[in-house]
């Protein structure tokens, strides 16, 4: 690329200035969920919902492939057919009531630390995606490189709450990936950590890790979760090995599992909002049962993705229709258990273009409209999952901020109103620009954009005409530059590199299956 022009340093700077450029004062953090809540099934229709979803599970069941969870299941009064196991309803509900309806997690520092209860607002951004993608360098897979940088960019975000496995750094050996994932996130952000549950050994290094850099005891790290894992059930009616175990380990441990059955309408769910999402709930339910059953109290969260599939190509759709009135139906049944939950944005488009954006904020909104406590996917997200945008989590957190925005409300005081400074101020036909009220608030009062562009057409044009994926372009490009504003206990550090050299010495952890 050739050098930026000064106009376009100058652009960059404004764009990605940590304080918006007129000096507001934000906290996007801490947000609750200010929107009404909406339904898409009658109280009567979500009660059936609910009590299929307690039959399949008695008569239909559920194939679990770890024989350490059958066990457990056997030994709460399950009935247990080989691998096939038919849990009571009596069961479920006391599983459920036993599950913690509010989750404090610990991030590096307290004014990071998340909530997780219903009524509460927290962003993930895209996660587990195997490419990588951006106008500069194209789209290629997932590296090492992609994984620095994808942390830095959800590091400097506000709105952004909780880390996310983003993608998958495969120029990095499997048996030593999770050293490299965990130490990215520890070194280069002080948010709520991911740790993926792909077998004991590999999830008690990244505890091992996690507890000695936060410098915890085993007692503290037990008492709240540090950490969170993301356990997709194989739908239909399917719980694997490593899934079953990481739902063992982190409730075990007092970490937090976030349970997401991931039905498609159609493929591995019924074709109906009513039917997939009833296979959902019954999944969901069973795997915050085994967590119960495996520690009680242990933090858990319900959660669902469902969405539908395009019936003349067979691939994923997001977006939709059918993925909105989903999310509304999940949000019924989810605060029929009282427990924090998520839901998902996304978008099954190829490139960041005006699909994706119309996808993933209708998804956004259901998940807004639903109540969810979490909403993954949030920015970012390309074809279905196979890819995050660079420029595509840019223009995402633009509408993230906004709504952050939003969550605030507004004040309607005798200052806000403005008899007295401003409108004994203007005669007819006057303007605004110098009243009283104006002349205070004028530095404070919008939302001061990120890469959207207000200027008119000339101006725009003269500025060299570029569109909304180019300006991203400059704030991703500016962020990633520079180290990640966060602090480092230089012994910490180096005693977590020489674990990792023991460890992998010693020959990692494979991932199990």
């Amino acid at each position: 690329m050739a050098p930026a022009s000064p106009k376009a340093r100058r652009r960059r700077r404004r764009a990605t200035s940590d304080a918006p450029v007129f000096g507001r004062k934000v906290d996007y953090h801490t947000l609750h969920n200010p929107f009404p809540i909406m339904s898409v099934f009658s109280d009567d229709q979500v009660a059936a919902i609910h009590n299929t979803a307690l039959r399949t599970l008695e008569e239909l069941g559920v194939k679990v492939l770890l024989p350490e969870a059958v066990e457990i299941y056997r030994m709460a009064g399950a009935r247990v057919v080989d691998d096939m196991v038919f849990l009571g309803r009596d069961i479920v509900e006391a599983s459920v009531a036993a599950a913690p309806r509010s989750i404090q997690g610990r991030a590096g520092i307290r004014e990071k630390d998340l909530t997780f209860e219903l009524g509460r607002m927290i962003f993930q951004p895209g996660a587990g995606a195997p490419h990588a993608t951006d106008l500069v360098r194209g789209r290629r897979p997932g590296s090492a490189q992609d994984y620095v940088e994808y942390t830095k960019l959800n590091q400097h975000f506000d709105v952004l709450q909780m880390l996310s496995p983003s993608v998958e750094p495969q120029d990095v050996p499997t048996h030593i990936r999770h050293y490299f994932t965990t130490e990215t996130q520890l070194t280069q952000s002080n948010k709520f950590p991911f740790v993926f549950s792909r077998g004991t050994p590999q999830v008690m290094d990244c505890f091992e890790m996690l507890r000695d850099f936060r410098g915890v005891s085993d007692a503290a790290f037990a008492a709240d979760p540090h950490c969170y894992t993301i356990i997709n059930t194989n739908s239909p009616r399917t719980l694997d090995i490593p899934m079953a175990q990481g739902l063992i380990d982190f409730a075990r441990h007092g970490q937090m599992s976030i349970v997401t059955p991931f039905t498609l309408m159609g493929a591995m769910a019924p074709i109906t909002v009513a039917g997939a999402v009833t296979l959902s709930h019954a999944e969901a339910l069973a795997a915050i049962t085994l967590v119960q059953l495996a520690k009680p109290g242990a933090p858990v969260c319900y959660g669902t993705f469902t969405s539908n599939v395009d019936m003349r190509s067979g691939a994923p759709a997001f977006g939709t229709p059918a993925h909105f009135q989903a999310s509304l139906a999940a949000g019924q049944l989810a605060r029929l258990t009282g427990l924090p939950w998520r839901s998902a944005a996304g978008s099954a488009s190829n490139l960041n273009d005006v699909q994706a954006a119309n996808e993933n904020q209708l998804g956004l909104w259901g998940c807004l409209a639903a109540g969810a406590t979490v909403l993954i996917h949030a920015a970012g997200w390309l074809e279905g999952g196979l890819s995050v945008s660079y420029e595509k989590i840019i223009t995402d957190v633009e509408v993230l901020n906004m709504i952050a925005e939003l969550c605030e409300g507004k004040e309607a005081g005798v200052d806000e109103i403005g008899f007295d400074n401003a409108l004994s101020h203007v005669d007819p036909s006057g303007h605004f620009f110098a009243a009283p009220q104006t002349m205070e608030r004028y530095n404070t009062e919008f939302y001061e954009p990120l890469v959207h562009d207000y200027a008119n057409f000339g101006t725009w044009t003269e500025r060299g005409g570029r569109d909304a994926s180019e300006r991203a372009t400059d704030v991703w490009q500016e962020i990633i530059g520079k180290d990640a504003a966060v602090e480092r206990d230089s012994a910490r550090v180096e005693a977590l590199q020489s674990f990792i050299a023991k460890r992998t010495a010693e020959g990692g952890a494979l991932p199990e299956s």
